[in-house]
């Protein structure tokens, strides 16, 4: 997920250098999107972590 992650913020900053048109703002809409939802899976396994331990 990570992988993907960084992939589509290098696509959208490549594009922001261009000037932003529709691709670059699909590129960097996909690149938010893909922050969040890896954001959100390493809050959801950093507490299943911790639940773990006790």
């Amino acid at each position: 997920m990570l992988h993907y992650t960084v992939v589509f913020l290098v696509i959208a900053l490549v594009a922001a250098l261009l000037g932003f048109t529709g691709i670059a703002a699909g590129a960097s809409e996909i690149a938010k999107i893909l922050f969040f939802i890896f954001l959100i899976l390493f809050v959801i396994s950093l507490i299943m972590g911790l639940m773990r331990r006790k």
